[in-house]
Order: C-alpha cells, then sequence, then structure tokens
C-alpha cells in the first residue's frame, strides 16, 4: 500500500510539473488590459448583459450588487427599478498603441453616450470611439490624454493548434482583472451569427464583463479578442468565442486609417458537400464549397464560376468546408484578383476572379436544405410548366414548378411543393420534356443531384432514386 501511495504522489508531482505557470506571463501583460464601463440614455425593454439579452428572472439569479449595477437603482419608493436612470455597463478591452488606441467588442459599448477606460494602475481616462465594425464585433477606441501607455505584443492566430494552453485577462461581473486559463478546443468556427470571422473556440471561461478581453498564448502575444459565449444559463458553460487575432487587426488598421471596413465578396450563395453530395459530384470525400447560385452581376458571375461548381482551393489554401470560404474571401483586398479551384463536369478548373467589396446585406450565405411533404408520380413527385414571367422573376432559363410531393425518392430529397427544378443529375430542366428525359436517364440505385429555386435561393439536394 505505500509502495502504490508513493507512485500516486511521484506522478502527480511530474503532472503538476508539466502544468504551465502564468504568474509571469500575467504580470507581463496585466497593465495593457482594461477595464471599459460606458453610460448611455435609459433602456426600454429587457436588459442588455455585455452583448447578452438578459430578461428579468436571469437578472434576479444574481446577487443583489450585480442587480443593482446592471439595472441600475431601484426607486426610492421600492418596486421595479427606474427606467429614468442612465444605462451602465462593462467590458473589458487591451491597448494596441502606445498613442492609446484600444481594440474591444461592438456590443461593449454600443450606444454609449460616455466611454471611460480604466488602466491596471487605477487611473481613469476618457475615451473616443473612432470606429465600429458590427458584422465583427469590433470597436476601436482612442485614450484622450494618456501619455506613453503599456501596450500588448500581438501574435499570429494562424499559428494557433487545437489543445494548445491559452489565457484570458478581463473584469468578468466586474471583476478586474481576473485571469482565467484552458485550451483551444477549435479552430475555425462559423456561428450563426456571423461567417466571416473564423471563431476560436476555446473552454477559457469567459463571462459577462470579458467581452472584448484579450486572449493570450503561453509567449504573452494576444491571439483573440473574446467575444461570445454558448450558454443556456447566462454564465459559463465551457464554450467560449474569440475573434482572431489577424481578422482584428485587419479591422483595427482599416478603422484607423479609413475610419470603415471594406470586405472581400464573391456573391455566391454556397452549401455543405455532405457525403451524398460529393458521391453525385465525383469526389472521393466531402470537401470543398458547392455553388448553389452565383448572384447576377457579382464579381464570381464576371469571373466564370457557375452553379454546380465546388470550390475547392483558394489561393492556394484548401477549402475543406464551405464555412471557411466566407473567412478567406472576406480577407482578400477588394480589387485583388484571387485564384479558385474548382470541380466542375467531374474536372478540376482554375479560374482567376477579381474580388469585390461586400454590401451590407453579406455575399455569401449557408443554404440549409428542408422537407417537403405531399402527392404521386413515378419519384414521388407531380409537376407544371413554370410560366415565363415566373422564370423571368427568378432569373432562371426555365423550369417546372413541382405542385406535389407523395412518399418516395423526391420526398426523402427534402423537395417540397413550390420548389422549382431546374436541373436533374447535372443536366439543365427547362421544360416539362427536359424533366421527363432527365428522370428516364437517371441511374437506378444511384444518388444524384437536384437544384431547385426556393423562395428565390437556389439550393442543391440529393436524391437517390
Amino acid at each position: 500500500m505505500l509502495f502504490t501511495a508513493v507512485l500516486v504522489v511521484w506522478s502527480q508531482a511530474g503532472l503538476a510539473r508539466d502544468l504551465p505557470d502564468f504568474t509571469e506571463l500575467v504580470e507581463e501583460n496585466a497593465d495593457a488590459v482594461v477595464n471599459i464601463s460606458t453610460t448611455s440614455a435609459p433602456a426600454s425593454g429587457n436588459t442588455r448583459f455585455h452583448g447578452l439579452p438578459f430578461d428579468e428572472r436571469q437578472l434576479d439569479q444574481l446577487p443583489e450588487f450585480f442587480q443593482e449595477f446592471f439595472r441600475g437603482p431601484r426607486s426610492p419608493f421600492g418596486g421595479a427599478p427606474g427606467n429614468s436612470r442612465p444605462r451602465r455597463s462593462m467590458g473589458s478591452g487591451f491597448i494596441v498603441s502606445a498613442d492609446g488606441y484600444v481594440l474591444t467588442n461592438n456590443h461593449v459599448v454600443e450606444g454609449a453616450d460616455e466611454i471611460i477606460v480604466r488602466l491596471n494602475d487605477r487611473r481613469e481616462l476618457p475615451a473616443t470611439l473612432v470606429g465600429t465594425d458590427p458584422r465583427s464585433d469590433m470597436a476601436v477606441l482612442k485614450i484622450e490624454g494618456g501619455g506613453d501607455l503599456p501596450v500588448v505584443k500581438t501574435g499570429r492566430s494562424r499559428d494557433l493548434k487545437v489543445g494548445e494552453w491559452v489565457f484570458a485577462i478581463g473584469s468578468p461581473f466586474g471583476f478586474d482583472y481576473t485571469v482565467t486559463a484552458g485550451i483551444v478546443s477549435a479552430l475555425g468556427r462559423s456561428l450563426p451569427s456571423e461567417n466571416y470571422v473564423p471563431f476560436i473556440q476555446t473552454d477559457v471561461a469567459i463571462n459577462p464583463g470579458n467581452s472584448g478581453g484579450p486572449l493570450f498564448n503561453l509567449d504573452g502575444e494576444v491571439v483573440g479578442i473574446n467575444s461570445q459565449i454558448y450558454t443556456r444559463s447566462g454564465g459559463f458553460m465551457g464554450v467560449s468565442f474569440s475573434i482572431p487575432i489577424d481578422d482584428a487587426m485587419s479591422v483595427f488598421r482599416q478603422i484607423r486609417d479609413k475610419g470603415t471596413v471594406a470586405r472581400g465578396w464573391l456573391g455566391v450563395l454556397i452549401q455543405e458537400v455532405n457525403r451524398d453530395l460529393a458521391e453525385t459530384f465525383g469526389l472521393k470525400r466531402p470537401r470543398g464549397a458547392l455553388i448553389a447560385e452565383v448572384m447576377d452581376g457579382s464579381p464570381a458571375e464576371k469571373g466564370g464560376l457557375q452553379s454546380g461548381d465546388i470550390v475547392l482551393e483558394y489561393d492556394g489554401d484548401e477549402v475543406e468546408m464551405s464555412s471557411d470560404l466566407p473567412p478567406m474571401v472576406g480577407r482578400t483586398p477588394v480589387g485583388e484578383k484571387a485564384r479558385l479551384t474548382v470541380l466542375r463536369s467531374g474536372k478540376e478548373i482554375t479560374l482567376d476572379v477579381e474580388i469585390g467589396q461586400l454590401p451590407d446585406e453579406g455575399g455569401a450565405q449557408q443554404a440549409e436544405p428542408e422537407n417537403g411533404k405531399s402527392s404521386t408520380a413515378p419519384l414521388g413527385l407531380t409537376v407544371e410548366p413554370l410560366p415565363e414571367d415566373a422564370a423571368e422573376s427568378l432569373g432562371v432559363a426555365g423550369g417546372v414548378v413541382v405542385t406535389g410531393v407523395g412518399r418516395g425518392p423526391a420526398y426523402n430529397a427534402g423537395i417540397r411543393a413550390r420548389d422549382v427544378i431546374t436541373e436533374i443529375n447535372r443536366e439543365p430542366v427547362t421544360s416539362i420534356e427536359d424533366f421527363r428525359k432527365a428522370v428516364r436517364a437517371l441511374p437506378e440505385g444511384k444518388a444524384v443531384s437536384v437544384r431547385v429555386v426556393r423562395q428565390g435561393r437556389a439550393i442543391y439536394l440529393v436524391m437517390k432514386p
């Protein structure tokens, strides 16, 4: 028993020696991390909790001190909080230049009438808002009258590896200069709120108030800006997301130098390539971004891209997932040419496309297949000719309208009534005769692709006759 206990103690001591020591890193970098407090006009409706909407029930679960901080003092007559009080919010940020430029999240300073930056030495300095980029949730501030200020070192987020140690410094719930640590859980995460930012996912404890603070690597370099958490309770649940510093510094330089942010734009609607689609398009495994639709007059159309192309490489970088493509395009300077390797009709071809500027509405979106229901026919569906005026309004050369879908291959593929079929197994469908011809030629038991236009958007579905 004694021998076993000694082994356990020794192995635990060896494990402890392998764990990183953050003390020196924190001492070296804490001075360049700041606390940001804002005041703004009284809010109506739900309270915003550092970018996260909280209802009254959730706020009631917090200690009274925090309830007062985020709601404002209660009315002297009791009852609900007084809405005539200015709204206060608190977040984090970090200094990136000795002349006082500070990076933080847009949702930390959104709608603020006054911004105060507090340094580690307890100096409180007013700051002006230089500019924001809501798409990436970034804001750039400038400290007024700060003199020679401490500055963080910035690293390269592209060098991050899944599993490496990282740590954060911020002000969760107003507790200044709180340090939390963890590992990189995943890279290149595309969130529903934003597919132009390839978020870093970590298990570092991030809570309201950490927003805008830096994420450091073990070299003491900032590799990300803590921005979002996945939560059901309003608190940390082990899934945190940070803006990669490579993307953040590009946004910073554009805001500082031009006052606005311009992103590259291709002008396509894309979707994921799953196993069945990969088979129908002749890929050995699922990869790339399938172009479901090319927008009229877009850089993609001018560059020769077509619906049904699968983008495999962008400027020499492999496109493994469809979510890889939007950030690649977004980082490309407007007006520059990008070389795309695409799969078309089973062959790889190379196209040079001049990248345009992303409009406000965005230019590369994800298409999500849906399921349908109803009626009869060989594939389990009935169709009618597409009227000319409808084809013109949809921007297609022709097609057939699905009028009914019963149990069968079409239903299983997700085709539904009112879909417009424009292509079956890579063959164009512009009429009823084209449709019948394409159906007769379908290989038995083999998955084929079907291009449909649904509510003005084109998507590819996989059907197994």
